[in-house]
């Protein structure tokens, strides 16, 4: 009987350990055989780098000799937000004459800002109609059908003969 309990108690603490586990989720550029950390400045081409890395995750809006590799790492745990644990871009800076490596410059998540958004909504013109408003808005205001005459080409609207 002892065997018994320690065995479900046992089983129910194991249960309870890998409920509680983190789900990880990587997203992003993922180096399997080359880093981008690895490329050397002065020494590749913009056609070496996309060779050994791939295309690359993003490039500049405003300069297309700019190069983004981002990768991330998200951990979940349970029915809980999920968190980000780590995040990298490399940026890759090329010459704009030569496509030579200018800079390699590598962020994480510490060099990364919080943006706090304006969640208020910007005011417009009229106002919103209830549901009944909108229900019965149009009682009384003409036909159900439109009338052929006044859809006939050269006639004004409104104008009644």
């Amino acid at each position: 009987m002892f065997r018994r309990v320690a065995f479900v108690a046992l089983a129910g603490c194991l249960m309870a350990t890998t409920a509680c586990a983190p789900i990880t989720t990587y997203s992003g550029f993922q180096a399997i055989e080359a880093n981008p950390k690895d490329v050397k400045v002065g020494t590749d081409t913009k056609s070496t780098v996309r060779a050994s890395l791939g295309s690359p995750s993003a490039t500049s809006t405003f300069d297309p000799n700019v190069w983004f590799y981002i990768d991330q790492v998200k951990e979940r745990v349970a029915f809980r937000r999920p968190v980000v644990t780590s995040r990298n871009v490399v940026a890759v800076t090329f010459d704009k004459d030569t496509e030579l490596v200018k800079t390699v410059d590598t962020m994480t998540l510490k060099d990364g800002k919080v943006i706090a958004f304006n969640g208020r909504e910007t005011p417009t013109r009229g106002r919103e109609l209830t549901i009944l408003e909108q229900l019965l808005g149009n009682v009384g205001r003409g036909t159900m059908l439109p009338n052929e005459d006044e859809n006939a080409p050269g006639n004004r609207p409104g104008d009644r003969r």
